[in-house]
């Protein structure tokens, strides 16, 4: 359904729910019957997709045929109830209408609202039982591909494995896309990154051992990889299902960032409530974080100066959490106390400021370490090494190299332990995690790889599968340069809420006619000052983000989201980032005029509540946004070939998703100060969540439309598209 639909319908429920009485003028009931008939239509174009889903599935056929007949129904009778061109004869006739039928129509709505959920629900499953077949089909076709012995056999069924990685990334990275669960979402991507790598890896590592099915190692080398991505296969399906396969889900370790937090919010709740929580809680949290600090200082890589400084700060946080509870058993014990004395405020200042010393603390040593990693691995001495070593037929040189490598694995590995530790937010432990996990498998890769070579120097093949692996290697050490940059932002305060939103395209969008390229050197200095142009303009919609009081306002959300695709666009720009090829960065412009759009809806929805003046000027800028956002996406949408035509739409991308910011910046402080006006003198301008709370709260027996739910309505049909990409 698009915006003015939407719009129609919030002025429809304005209209019936208006405390005065009505005027019913011809233009009035013009607007109603005109809201009436197309919320009839979008329902029609909703149910239409909703019953061809249902001929292709034949097990959930009658539910979503009958869902899909309520649906419909209740858009005939909305159709019918608005039906009021002709007033005077509908009341002649005794004929029910919007006016004379209140209750009638809050049922309609109601039937609607439950029948569309209905749909999108059996929708969602008929989704996920596509990504479950996805899988299936290519694990079937791994284990076939595990099992061939000749390299025709090889090719013809990894063409068939090909085709079917492809569908299963589109559908992946379209759920991806839909997750609102942020650990939920780092976890997919986490997952998804692994199957991307693991299929070049595949197909080298199953090349070398056929052709020397008698080495050792390059049978090692194989297995690791087909265990791997059955594992990441296996890991999708339970982000999917929401279940694990071993029984209960894995809740994440708690790292010591999270553990502090919670901490303070603890201490500092004593200044509400003495009673909120014990004093053993309090003490066995804080043992429980000294503990942790364990990995810190029995690291053997953690400088005799640094292991000191923590332990100081550790034995201070005790002592001031002792002292703490001393003097809040004391206050306890006063009869009239029930809040925090002067006495334990000071105490309570001193051990969040302690805690925070110790945070801080260990941020330095982690970051500090990583940092200095990142350099001394900079240059791949130990790589080049290898594949050296490997090409001489050297077993002896690859065996040396082999433990040095083993040795920085065990640093890089630790390493990101500890960075999980300090990072932040729990996307980017998950993130963390998964770095972990990948230098800790593809270190032995990379040894049994260079074994390969060293046996068979001559083979064209085991170089090149060495090749891969080391590949794999250091583009790990530069997404760990990225995670640190981001750990470092939210520990400073910016960009905290920058999430990478990339996801492969759907099929049949961007794969028959646009070809994947990265930008060339020439090329990435072109763009790169267009870049920084975008990155100020994000950071500019972050500074003016920050300053609503609504921080859960559904403008802030949105604009925060399409800052955050932005600012991965500018990464590109700059050769970083998960935006890897132009395809990525065409598909993430498409993605971003979609919010913006949903952008527009709202800034719609929000005019409609205005006077006049102001009225003006949201539409007109409202306007401004909803063609910028176009004019993306058909620049995204649009297919070229060659490079120099690749490039301008490159550039003509990066220059529309800056109009479109130099429009959000110019909205989100007038926004604000209106929605602050408003809210001061009607309060009629709350997020829409806490105005659906409100209309949830009215009830039905005051026979208003209050029951209606127009905004869950507008999310409903919102889906309208996704159910047609489906």
């Amino acid at each position: 359904m698009h915006s003015s639909t939407f719009l129609d319908v919030l002025r429809i429920t304005t209209l019936i729910n208006h405390k005065d009485k009505l005027k019913k003028t011809e233009k009035t009931l013009r607007a109603i019957q005109r809201v009436g008939q197309a919320v009839s239509v979008a329902v029609g174009r909703f149910v239409a997709v909703g019953e061809a889903i249902a001929a292709e599935n034949e097990d959930l056929k009658d539910e979503m045929g009958l869902a899909c007949f309520e649906a419909r129904r209740a858009g005939t009778a909305i159709a019918q109830l608005t039906d009021v061109s002709s007033l005077e004869q509908c009341e002649g006739d005794g004929r029910s209408t919007v006016f004379s039928d209140r209750t009638g129509m809050v049922k309609a709505a109601r039937m609607l609202l439950s029948s569309v959920t209905k749909v999108l629900v059996l929708a969602d499953c008929i989704v996920i039982k596509q990504i479950i077949s996805s899988r299936n089909k290519v694990l079937v076709t791994l284990e076939q591909l595990e099992r061939v012995s000749t390299f025709q056999e090889f090719v013809q069924i990894f063409s068939q494995f090909g085709n079917e990685m492809v569908e299963f990334a589109h559908l992946t990275g379209d759920r991806q896309n839909d997750l609102k669960d942020e650990k939920k979402r780092a976890r997919m991507a986490a997952a998804r990154a692994v199957l991307e790598k693991c299929t070049m890896m595949l197909l080298t590592a199953s090349k070398t051992c056929l052709r020397h099915p008698d080495c050792e190692s390059a049978r090692i080398n194989k297995e690791a990889v087909f265990q791997r991505m059955r594992l990441a296969l296996e890991q999708v399906i339970e982000i999917v299902t929401d279940t694990r396969s071993g029984g209960e889900a894995k809740a994440l370790p708690v790292s010591i960032y999270a553990g502090i937090k919670d901490f303070k919010v603890k201490v500092e709740g004593l200044r509400d409530s003495l009673y909120c929580v014990s004093c053993e809680a309090v003490a066995a949290q804080l043992e429980a974080l000294m503990e942790k600090t364990e990995d810190f200082t029995d690291s053997a890589y953690t400088s005799h100066e640094q292991r000191e400084t923590i332990i100081q700060l550790c034995q201070i946080t005790r002592q001031e959490t002792k002292q703490l509870i001393n003097t809040w058993r004391h206050a306890q014990q006063l009869l009239k106390a029930k809040e925090a004395t002067d006495e334990m405020e000071l105490s309570i200042l001193k051990t969040c400021q302690s805690v925070g010393d110790l945070r801080r603390e260990l941020h330095r040593v982690a970051v500090g370490r990583a940092t200095e990693l990142l350099k001394l691995h900079s240059d791949h001495l130990v790589l080049q090494a290898l594949k050296a070593s490997g090409g001489d037929g050297n077993l002896e040189a690859v065996a040396d190299y082999a433990g040095t490598l083993t040795e920085h694995k065990e640093q890089l590995v630790e390493t990101c332990r500890l960075l999980c530790h300090i990072s932040g937010t729990e996307p980017l432990e998950i993130t963390c995690i998964h770095a972990e996990e990948t230098f800790r498998v593809i270190g032995p890769q990379i040894i049994s790889a260079a074994q390969t070579l060293a046996l068979h120097p001559t083979s064209k093949i085991a170089k090149e599968n060495l090749d891969v692996f080391c590949e794999a290697w250091e583009s790990q050490l530069c997404d760990m340069a990225i995670l640190l940059k981001e750990i470092n932002d939210v520990f400073e305060g910016r960009r905290g809420d920058k999430k990478p939103y990339l996801s492969l395209p759907r099929p049949g969008k961007h794969l028959k006619t646009v070809k994947a390229a990265k930008l060339d050197a020439e090329e990435q200095t072109t763009i790169a000052k267009l870049g920084l142009e975008l990155c100020l303009l994000t950071s500019d919609v972050d500074s003016e983000v920050e300053r609503w009081d609504e921080q859960d306002h559904e403008m802030v959300r949105l604009c925060q989201i399409i800052s955050s695709m932005a600012y991965s666009m500018y990464l590109f720009t700059r050769g970083e980032g998960l935006l890897k090829t132009t395809l990525d960065l065409f598909h993430q412009a498409e993605v971003l005029s979609d919010q913006g759009l949903q952008l527009c809806h709202i800034l719609h929805t929000l005019s409609t509540q205005l006077l006049d003046e102001d009225r003006i000027l949201i539409l007109s800028e409202t306007e401004k946004l909803s063609a910028a956002c176009q004019q993306l996406q058909v620049c995204a949408k649009t297919p070229v070939q060659g490079k120099s035509a690749i490039f301008q739409k490159v550039d003509s991308s990066i220059q529309n998703t800056k109009g479109i910011l130099t429009v959000v910046v110019y909205l989100l402080p007038i926004c604000n100060k209106l929605i602050r006006k408003c809210k001061s003198e009607r309060s009629c301008l709350a997020s829409p969540q806490h105005w659906r709370e409100k209309q949830q709260s009215t009830t039905v027996s005051e026979e208003t439309l209050n029951g209606f739910g127009v905004k869950s309505l507008e999310q409903h049909m919102a889906n309208l598209t996704f159910l047609e990409s489906k």
